[in-house]
């Protein structure tokens, strides 16, 4: 519809400032469908957003426009900023949008304007434009959208349900929204398992509708599908909306309660709940819990084993099905209601989860039980007594049981001489009562009754009732209670019939005799055919059988009845009027062979009456007599039982029996009576009763008896009469049949039913009370015949599968017992497959409806298929000999024998390197492919390998475990063994895994050992962790200790030594780092102690620094820790400390807490091949000797103990560290003539050169001791030792004898300690040891390879060798080693220099190049060469190269360039700077300048002079001193004063590289007896001829120190006459000897033969006349010249001379003399001495140019040699003889 003008709509809505706008308060209606139609969202709510602090909707939308017509929507601005908002906008762009004119708009805060915005559709389309709004921050704009009406859903695009159970169903619930403008319908295309509800709808435009997505899943798995929404009109559209969901199995398990129930077996896998005995009638609820172990909700339902034709159920569960929650549970609720006393019930419920994916059988088992009533006797005997007189006596009744018992004793009291009180009554659990029986006689006889006491639930029991009574008159015998003993037994065999008169009659005839027993019996020869029926003793028969066939009550007896009544029960009914009553006839029958006297009892007060009261029977008569009936009062019920007693006449008086065997007890007559006086039209007395009757006759077998019993309880205050009508229900026997019960009182029924097959009977039994039919109650009852029905599973048909030949198979088979009576089951196999067929058990019983799983066992022999029959017999437990006796049932067993192994996926599996203590696993694969299930036994041998002593290895226990050692297989699959190896040795194990097939005859490893199988072979080695101190490097105060030193001083060789050896038990009493200890000296678990000297230093000096590489050279990592006292003490608490300290702890605690020692890093773990370098320090901060035990602990390996030590001494103080107090010199062979100089060194600490003094008495008296012979000569008694270097002290030790001297020598220390060494010295003879006695005295020629590996902070270079082992060398040689400088710096030159220590040395010791530059990153060599001099010595000289790095050295020497220019400059200039020229004043020192000369430099005099001056600092020589730590306040002065000069500068301190040079010189003569194949190896520099005998002694003074003492000086010019007469008698012996020795001369040949050595190829062949002209030669020179510099011989010359054509006889024969006389010549040079020392030199530079340039790259040393063929050149004719090239 049109609208007024947009202008003024906008003026009025600005003016009102309109806020907002009111929301529809009717915004739900209702759908036609049902579904609730809610107004559109955008309607509701529009999105809006806040720009710059103006909140606006993003889109201005409209909808169901019409062609022709405007539409106005307003656009709020709103300020939601704290301040005013100014803003602009432009209209829309095109015509079909547009706004009023554009103008400033202004908010205030809060504030709000409406913009009308107008659409103008000209076509039937969509439409879209934009106002764009202005601020000063920036733009943004609204859009403007107008559609067309279309449909349009909205719906999720995803849905995801709750997990779900298989066969369940999950549901949820999604919206679905008609966001569009018309009418729409939808349907809904949903994949199998889901479905919508409702699957197709009708949605108005806004409305709303919930679909319920429903998913039922028939497959576990996860479900991600699409579903398909169809809606619009013509034009269908779709919308996808993603269903997710979740599938699982779900998995049940019952859960029962822990309780034993007799008969189930425990630790068996079905679920069984055991109720146990339960009383009859009552009720008892278990409960068991169903598990739901997986994470669905689980459905489930509760099912009953199937039911038989009849059963009476005795257990009940309420609940058929049930949801169980995810990982939840539910109880259910079984009740167990038992109704048959003695029977035990099973039943079965099964719990099936939803698509009986899951069934759990749950087997219930109860049974009934009773009262257990018990009589404490069988017989009350009242003797005898008058008539008139009563007697009382207590019948005690029991219940054992927890059950209470109706009881009812079968007796009207009132009318019998006999009565109980009580009579009927409830007997508790576990109760005794005592019932009063009191003996009231009318007639003077004796009586008997047996009288039955009936129990509910329970057979009868019996009672007898005896006495005698006397009169005056009569006196009948006394009846005993063994005349009822005798009686049964006489009964038994017929002669209870005759009258005791005839029977004594017969007993002194002899017809009769009388047993043991003292009854009736008759004579042996009677019975010589047959035995007659008298010789049967009596048996009492049961209870039940008794009690309906005695014969007296009934018709039916077990043994014949000897007088009887009729009718034994008679109803008078009704009696109106009461005088009219008609008497009833009553017979009774006398059967026995006597005269009888029946005797009633009379009962005062009762209606009926017998008469007559007393009369005679005469044998196998009858009597009638009359019972009266007289009631007193109509309408009221009477009811009685009349009692008489029938006896044997001749019983009246005692003195007519002649025996006592022969008394016979009275029997007892019974007539039960009822009868009412009711009128006709008076209703009788509505009785009040409660009835217990069972529905079903207990389960009996065909043809047998069965019985139950009923209880009618009197609940009413008057008398009930019951009658049970027989004649209606034929097949029922009950008794009582009539009779009444008391108020208050209870009667017990017994029903008997004789099934005579298994076809189900209903038995109705018409039950009147009170003698009125309207008050019959029919009772129904059934009874079933129950036949042997067993159950076979599989219908009888067992499979087995194929089973390996040897091997047995067991299977679970079930049979079932489908009666409600238990049975017993045999089974029968033939003997021919008892071998092969097995089952347990064999025998057993089935309780009623209960199933049996046994195990049957198939063990075949052969591989063939078998086909077996076994046999089961089923038989009643106690079976009658009316029913069967068994019932057979055929298994069909089908089997097959196949043959079967088992193999390794690796037959060789190798664990490598096992760590000792430790353990590996590992898995062994076992393959079956055969198609039988094999049962396995692994047994393990055990080999073990190395260097170990056989006898305790095989004492080992095994190393390895199998888990399991036993198990199956199943066929076609594989099985993992789990192996666990746990080495004890460092040694090689090897396991033989074997198997063997289990067998029923072999079922372990000790009976399988002849059938084992190898199967694999498993290896490892025991390993320990291995550690090594791979090198070490000192630096701070120690460094200028040598390599060699530091290991002597550390012990490293032998702690290495001890590393590599195994760990003591001991040592692994903790076998990683732990904190153990509770004291501050911890336990020490190990036996090795080593020292680690850190040698001394002054105190205030550097700390002295020792790096250790530690290297695993193991296999396994390696975890080394370095444990302080304090790190294996357990943190205590402070009261647990000892507040008493020894000094020794004390001393520890002082080392730890000033952090003496340290160690960086103190543990680490090293990987197989790693390194790690470990500094040590010890700080020298405290003047004395610190010790401190540090405990090397390596995990799982060794524990040893080091025990750190340092000394610090004073600053001046003079000091020699000695490291051992004894010192051990190589052995010496007795006779050696050039025994070697020995080197004993000292170490000077300090920081003061030390002078020592060996003191030599000691040493003289030794000598003395041993004729004058110099066993230990010092060479330098007397030496000073530079600070922080080693000092040597050369001794020479020959032996005189084979064995140990010993002699203590003093060192003192001038200004210091002195010390005294024991020098110990072993002579060996080397006749006696022979050839191994070489081995001592032999060095390997060995340079100990690998670069150096640790270097020290601030180490520029580095060498390649820190150690040269040069060997055993000759005098007069030369021998050379390669090391190499390495700049390791990239960016830095060094420069180095090499020191030799002493004088001594440098003669021996050529270093090339001594000193040079080395480049970043290059690599210089240097040669090492010794030539040794004079005596033999062993040399051990310690090089030092000193190493600078250029920059600082070239900064050092600008710093002193500049500082010697000042000081130049200060000497002779000076600056006059005092402001009073003319005032004399005292010369004073300049501030700078120090009084110490011996600090400064030597100045001219002039610079002694006094001088004010203003420049630079005096120039001193200044250099800080060593001072102790801690002294602080001396450090500051000395700095104050150090800032006021000019300090001379100090070179840069060095990095000092030790390389140590060891070998051992031997004299020419014992070189060639001790190593006469060595001897080509060297070059001797000058001719043996030209050495003297004796050696060469140094000049100076030192020769004059030695001469003393020195052995080459005592020569044979001062011995004595005897002394020489000695020597010349052994030498001449000697001679003598050697000459006469053909091994000698043999000797000497051989060495002529030996190969040429290499210096004697250089030697040409000699001529005869030069060998002539060299006979005075004693000794051949082992120099020579290469035969390649003099290439022609005389042989070539002359084949050479022959290819030329010779011109002239002369002139050949000149040029042949000319060429010898030049050969001679040239060999005549070739033996100079000089000659051979140029080759060798020119020899020895090549090689090293050879070298340096392979160092440098220049030439490949392993470079394959290439071969260059060249083509050939005709050779000119040769006619002078020229030499060839060298190829030298």
């Amino acid at each position: 519809m049109p609208c007024s003008h947009p202008y003024r709509v906008f003026r009025g809505q600005m003016l009102a400032q309109v806020r907002g706008q009111p929301q529809n308060p009717d915004c739900c209606r209702k759908r036609c469908c049902g579904c609730v139609r809610k107004v559109s969202a955008r309607k509701a709510k529009k999105k809006k957003g806040v720009f710059w602090g103006i909140e606006v909707a993003e889109t201005l939308q409209w909808r169901g426009w019409e062609l022709g017509k405007e539409m106005i929507k307003h656009l709020m601005l709103k300020n939601v900023h704290e301040k005013n908002q100014k803003l602009s906008y432009r209209c829309p762009s095109t015509r079909f949008f547009f706004a009023v004119f554009p103008q400033l708009i202004t908010l205030s805060p809060g504030m709000s304007l409406t913009l009308p915005v107008v659409f103008r559709p000209a076509e039937k389309r969509e439409y879209e434009d934009s106002i764009c709004f202005t601020k000063a921050e920036g733009e943004f704009s609204v859009t403007l959208r107008a559609v067309l009406p279309s449909p349009c859903l909205s719906l999720p695009s995803a849905v995801e349900l709750p997990i779900c159970a298989v066969h369940s169903a999950t549901e949820t619930t999604f919206p679905v929204r008609n966001v569009g403008d018309l009418v729409t319908e939808f349907a809904w295309e949903t994949p199998s398992p889901f479905y919508m509800i409702p699957d197709c709808s009708l949605l108005n435009s806004g409305a709303e509708c919930m679909v319920k997505v429903v998913f039922q899943p028939k497959v576990a798995a996860v479900y991600d599908v699409a579903a398909t929404c169809w809606f619009g009109g013509e034009e269908k559209r779709k919308r996808t909306i993603q269903l997710k969901a979740l599938a699982k199995y779900p998995y049940l398990r019952v859960s029962v309660p822990e309780e034993e129930c007799e008969g189930v077996q425990p630790g068996k896998s079905q679920n069984v709940l055991c109720f146990g005995p339960v009383p009859v009638g009552t009720t008892v609820e278990k409960c068991v819990e169903i598990l739901n172990m997986s994470v669905v909700d689980a459905p489930c339902r509760i099912e009953r084993a199937k039911d038989p034709l009849l059963r009476d159920h005795v257990f009940f569960c309420d609940a058929s099905h049930g949801v169980v929650p995810a990982k939840g549970k539910i109880v259910l609720c079984i009740r167990f209601q038992p109704q048959t006393v003695g029977e035990h019930s099973t039943d079965y419920f099964t719990i099936i989860s939803a698509g009986s994916l899951l069934q759990t059988v749950l087997k219930v088992v109860g049974s009934c039980k009773g009262p257990l009533v018990s009589l404490h006797q069988d017989s009350v005997d009242f003797n005898w007594i008058n008539v008139g007189e009563s007697m009382m006596q207590v019948l005690k009744i029991s219940n054992i049981s927890d059950v209470p018992a109706y009881y009812q004793f079968d007796i009207d009291g009132r009318g019998s001489v006999f009565s109980l009180d009580p009579t009927c009554g409830v007997l508790e659990g576990k109760t005794t009562l005592a019932l009063k029986v009191t003996f009231r006689p009318t007639h003077p006889i004796s009586y008997h009754r047996r009288v039955v006491c009936l129990v509910h639930h329970q057979e009868p029991k019996y009672v007898d009732f005896f006495g005698t009574c006397h009169s005056d008159t009569a006196k009948p015998a006394i009846l005993q209670a063994r005349h009822l003993s005798w009686y049964r037994t006489n009964m038994v065999r017929g002669l209870t019939f005759y009258p005791p008169d005839i029977l004594s009659v017969m007993l002194k005839d002899g017809k009769l005799q009388m047993d043991e027993k003292g009854a009736l019996t008759l004579p042996p020869e009677i019975s010589q055919d047959k035995p007659p029926k008298e010789y049967f003793e009596y048996f009492e028969a049961s209870s039940m059988t008794e009690y309906f066939y005695n014969g007296v009550s009934s018709y039916l007896a077990v043994f014949p009845c000897h007088v009887s009544v009729s009718p034994r029960e008679y109803d008078f009914g009704c009696c109106v009027p009461l005088h009219k009553v008609e008497p009833l006839p009553l017979c009774v029958t006398n059967h026995t062979k006597g005269k009888i006297t029946v005797a009633w009892t009379p009962s005062h007060g009762s209606a009926f009456q017998v008469s007559p009261e007393i009369c005679d029977i005469p044998p196998l008569k009858s009597s009638a007599f009359r019972v009266l009936f007289q009631p007193t009062q109509l309408n009221s019920l009477y009811a009685a039982e009349l009692e008489g007693f029938a006896f044997y006449k001749v019983l009246r008086d005692y003195s007519n029996i002649e025996e006592d065997a022969t008394i016979c007890p009275s029997w007892c007559l019974t007539v039960r009576l009822r009868a009412h006086t009711y009128e006709a039209e008076r209703e009788h007395f509505i009785p009040q009763y409660i009835l217990d009757v069972p529905k079903t006759f207990p389960p009996a077998a065909p043809n047998t008896d069965t019985y139950c019993s009923m209880l009618l309880l009197n609940t009413g205050t008057s008398l009930i009469t019951f009658s049970v009508n027989q004649a209606a229900c034929p097949s029922v026997l009950v008794k009582p049949c009539s009779g009444h019960v008391i108020p208050g009182g209870h009667q017990i029924f017994f029903l008997s039913t004789h099934p005579l097959n298994t076809v189900l009977q209903q038995h109705v039994l018409p039950l009147q009370l009170n003698s009125c039919p309207g008050y019959t109650k029919e009772i129904a009852l059934q009874s079933c015949g129950e036949s042997l029905l067993l159950l076979l599973e599989g219908d009888g048909n067992l499979y087995f599968k194929p089973v390996c030949i040897g091997t047995s198979s067991t299977r679970m088979y079930t049979i079932k017992n489908c009666t409600r009576l238990p049975m017993i089951f045999t089974w029968k196999i033939h003997q021919s497959d008892s071998k092969i067929l097995s089952v347990s058990p064999t025998a057993g019983i089935l309780q009623p409806y209960e199933a049996m799983a046994q195990a049957w066992t198939f063990t075949p022999d052969k591989e063939t298929k078998y086909l077996l029959r076994a046999m089961v017999f089923v038989r009643r437990k106690s079976p009658d000999s009316v029913s069967p006796r068994s019932v057979r049932y055929a298994l069909r067993i089908v089997g097959e024998g196949v043959l079967g192994t088992i193999r390794a996926q690796n037959k060789h599996l190798d664990l490598g390197n096992v760590l000792i203590g430790d353990l590996q696993n590992c898995s062994v694969v076992l393959l079956n492919d055969g198609v039988c299930s094999l049962k396995y036994i692994l047994s393990v041998e055990q080999q073990i390998t190395g260097p170990c002593d056989p006898k305790d290895v095989c004492r080992d226990s095994l190393a390895l475990e199998l888990e399991p050692s036993r198990g199956t297989i199943p066929a076609r699959s594989k099985a993992f063994v789990q192996v666990t190896v746990r080495p004890a040795r460092r040694l090689h194990y090897t396991w033989s895994i074997k198997y063997a097939i289990c067998t029923p005859t072999a079922t372990d490893s000790a009976n399988t050992k002849e059938e084992q199988q190898p199967l694999c072979c498993i290896v490892a080695t025991g390993v320990y962790p291995t550690l090594c101190i791979a090198d070490a490097c000192s630096a701070g105060s120690a460094s200028g200790i040598s390599k060699l030193h530091l290991w002597r001083l550390f012990s490293l060789d032998t702690l290495n030594k001890c590393l590599e050896q195994d760990p003591t038990p001991s040592e692994l009493t903790y076998r990683v780092p732990t904190r153990h200890s509770t004291c501050l000296i911890p336990p020490v678990y190990t036996p090795v102690l080593l020292d680690f000297n850190f040698g001394v230093a002054s105190i205030g000096s550097e700390p002295t620094l020792v790096m250790l590489l530690l290297a695993n050279k193991g296999v396994v990592p390696v975890e080394w820790a370095f444990l302080f006292p304090s790190d294996q003490k357990m943190d205590m608490e402070h009261w647990a400390e000892d507040v008493e300290f020894s000094p020794h702890e004390l001393h520890q605690m002082r080392i730890q807490d000033n952090q003496l020692f340290s160690i960086s890093p103190k543990s680490g773990k090293l990987l197989p091949g790693q390194q790690e370098s470990v500094q040590l320090s010890h700080r020298h901060d405290f003047v004395g000797t610190d010790h401190l035990p540090v405990l090397l602990k390596v995990s799982y390996g060794r524990e040893i103990l080091l025990n750190f030590s340092g000394v610090t001494v004073e600053q001046d103080q003079r000091y020699i560290h000695f490291a051992s107090t004894k010192h051990l010199f190589t052995p010496i062979a007795v006779g050696t003539t050039h025994p070697p100089t020995q080197i004993y060194e000292l170490y000077n600490g300090g920081s003061v050169p030390v002078v020592f003094e060996v003191q030599l008495d000691n040493i003289v008296r030794l000598q003395e001791e041993n004729f004058r012979h110099p066993v230990f000569v010092c060479l330098t008694p007397r030496g000073e030792i530079p600070p922080g270097t080693i000092g040597h002290i050369e001794w020479v030790f020959s032996p005189l004898e084979a064995k140990t001297y010993l002699v203590d020598v003093p060192i003192h220390i001038l200004g210091g300690e002195s010390a005294l060494i024991t020098f110990q010295g072993v002579g060996y003879d080397l006749n006696t040891i022979g050839d191994t006695a070489t081995s001592s005295e032999v060095l390997p020629p060995t340079v100990f390879a690998g670069s150096t590996k640790l270097t020290v902070p601030g180490q520029a270079a580095t060498l390649s060798h820190h150690r040269i082992c040069l060997g055993n060398i000759p005098d007069c040689s030369k021998a050379s080693r390669l090391v190499f400088l390495n700049n390791i710096s990239e960016s830095k030159a060094v420069v180095f220099a090499w020191q030799i220590n002493t004088w001594k040395d440098e003669r021996v010791l050529q270093i090339a190049p001594e000193s040079g530059t080395v480049q970043p990153g290059e690599s210089i060599p240097c040669f090492i060469t010794l030539q040794p001099l004079g005596c033999p010595s062993f040399y051990s000289i310690d090089l030092v190269c000193e190493v600078h790095i250029q920059e600082s050295l070239v900064q050092y020497e600008r710093d002193l360039q500049e500082w010697e220019s000042e000081k130049e400059r200060q000497a002779v200039e000076f600056t006059i700077t005092e402001k009073d020229l003319g005032t004399k004043q005292k010369p004073k020192s300049p501030a700078g300048r120090s009084s110490d000369s011996a600090e400064t430099e030597n100045l001219p005099e002039s610079s002694a002079v006094i001088r004010k001056y203003k420049t630079l600092p005096a120039v001193q020589n200044h250099p800080t001193p060593n001072l102790p730590a801690g002294h602080f306040q001396r450090r500051l002065l000395l700095d104050k004063a150090a800032s006021r000069v000019w300090v001379k500068p100090e070179p840069p301190t060095p990095i000092l590289l030790h390389l140590s040079v060891t070998a051992r010189s031997y004299s020419i003569e014992d070189f060639f007896s001790n190593f006469t194949s060595e001897i080509p190896k060297y070059f001797l520099s000058c001719p043996i001829s030209s050495w003297p005998l004796e050696s060469k002694l140094v000049d100076g003074s030192r020769d004059r120190d030695r001469m003393d003492m020195d052995p080459k000086w005592l020569s044979l010019a001062a011995a004595s006459n005897q002394e020489l007469q000695i020597v010349t008698a052994i030498l001449t012996d000697v001679i003598r000897g050697i000459l006469e020795n053909t091994q000698f001369h043999d000797a000497v040949r051989r060495s002529l033969d030996e190969p040429i050595p290499y210096f004697s190829q250089f030697r040409c062949a000699e001529s005869p006349e030069l060998q002539d002209r060299r006979r005075w030669s004693t000794v051949p020179s082992r120099v020579s010249a290469s035969p390649d510099l003099y290439p022609e011989k005389n042989g070539e010359r002359k084949e050479m001379e022959q290819e030329t054509s010779p011109k002239s006889d002369l002139l050949e024969s000149w040029e042949i003399f000319h060429h010898e006389q030049l050969g001679e010549q040239k060999e005549m040079m070739s033996r100079q001495p000089a000659l051979g020392n140029l080759v060798e030199l020119v020899l020895e530079n090549t090689l090293r140019n050879i070298l340096i340039e392979a160092s440098r790259g220049e030439v490949v040393l392993t470079a394959r040699p290439r071969v260059i063929a060249l083509p050939p050149r005709p050779s000119p004719r040769i006619t002078n003889p020229a030499p060839p090239p060298s190829r030298a």
